[in-house]
C-alpha cells in the first residue's frame, strides 16, 4: 500500500489524522498529519488483486454447488475466464489453485482431444490445409473472402477492433465441401496488407509464421447445429442440415492474440477423437 498526497497546504502537527496507532507514527518521526485541506489518495494494489481472486473462487464455488458446473464438466479456457470475470491470467491461475487445493476441481493428464478426416488425425498446429494434405484425401482450398474489417464488438474479447478476415471451404476430391471457415486475424505488423498481397504458400499458418506469430496456447469448442441459408449456400447443402461447429482462438507465445477462427465440419467427415488419463 501506497500513500500520496497534496502537501502544499499540509501542517506537520502533533494529532493523528489517519488513526493508523500511535507506535506507528513514534517510529516514523517525519509522519505525515494534514489539516482538511490535504488530499491522499490511498492505493491498495494487493488488496485489489486479492479481492479480484476472492470473487472468482466464490463465483466458481456457488455455481459448483448449486449445480449449474455440474461433477466431471470441463471448465472454459483460461482465456475465457480470465476474460469473464475480469482479471489477469495469473490472478485466475491463482484462483484455480486454490479451488484445486480445496478440492473443488480436478485437472486431468493426458487429456487431449484430435479432430480427424476420414479417420487421419489432424495435426492443427501446421495448419489444416497441411493436415489434409497429410492424410492424401486430395482436398483443396478455395478463397471466398479476404479484406479487412472492422468489429468493435471483438475488441474486448480479442484485444483489437481492427481485423483481417479470411473465409474459407474445403472441397473434396469428389467436388463435394466438407467444410467452410471463417477466420480472424489482427491487422497488425504486416498482416493488415493481406487483402492486397494474398497468403503466403495458400496457408494461413505459414502466413503467420513469417510475420512473427506462431501458436502457443488457445482453446477450442466444438458442438454441432443445423445450418442457416448463407451458409448452406456456401456448403451446397439444404438449410437445417446438421454440421459440426468448431470454434478455435489461439495465442502465440507472446500471448498476443494471433487467430479466432468459426468452422462448419461435414460430420460425415470429420469426427472428433478424446484421449484422456487419470485424475489428479
Amino acid at each position: 500500500m501506497t500513500l500520496e498526497g497534496d502537501l502544499s497546504n499540509c501542517e506537520h502537527r502533533s494529532r493523528n489524522p489517519l488513526n493508523i496507532g500511535a507506535s506507528h507514527i513514534n517510529s516514523h518521526k517525519n509522519s505525515l498529519h494534514s489539516d482538511p485541506t490535504c488530499n491522499y489518495k490511498m492505493y491498495m494494489t494487493r488488496q485489489v488483486r486479492f479481492d479480484k481472486k476472492t470473487q472468482v473462487i466464490n463465483e466458481l464455488i456457488r455455481r459448483i454447488e448449486s449445480g449449474q458446473m455440474s461433477s466431471g464438466a470441463l471448465l472454459p479456457g483460461e482465456n475465457l475466464l480470465a476474460q469473464e470475470f475480469n482479471v489477469s491470467r495469473g490472478t485466475l491461475r491463482e484462483a484455480l489453485s486454490e479451488l484445486k487445493r480445496r478440492n473443488f476441481i480436478a485437472t486431468q493428464t493426458g487429456v487431449g482431444s484430435i479432430v480427424t478426416y476420414d479417420g487421419f488425425s489432424l495435426d492443427q498446429r501446421a495448419g489444416w490445409a497441411q493436415a489434409l494434405a497429410d492424410t492424401g484425401a486430395g482436398v483443396r482450398t478455395e478463397i471466398l473472402r479476404l479484406v479487412a474489417v472492422q468489429r468493435p464488438d471483438l475488441e474486448v474479447r480479442l484485444g483489437t477492433s481492427s481485423l483481417v478476415a479470411l473465409d474459407r471451404r474445403r472441397i473434396a476430391a469428389d467436388g463435394s465441401i466438407v467444410s467452410l471457415e471463417r477466420a480472424l486475424i489482427p491487422a497488425v505488423d504486416g498482416l493488415e496488407n493481406l487483402p492486397q498481397n494474398g497468403l503466403l504458400e495458400q496457408s494461413l499458418t505459414v502466413t503467420m509464421a513469417a510475420h512473427g506469430f506462431i501458436g502457443d496456447k488457445g482453446d477450442q469448442w466444438i458442438g454441432a447445429g443445423p445450418l442457416n441459408r448463407d451458409d448452406a449456400v456456401l456448403l451446397a447443402r439444404e438449410p437445417g442440415t446438421v454440421f459440426l461447429k468448431a470454434v478455435r482462438t489461439t495465442f502465440d507465445r507472446r500471448e498476443r492474440f494471433m487467430e479466432h477462427v468459426e468452422s462448419l465440419l461435414d460430420p460425415v467427415h470429420f469426427r472428433l477423437h478424446l484421449a484422456f488419463g487419470s485424475s489428479t
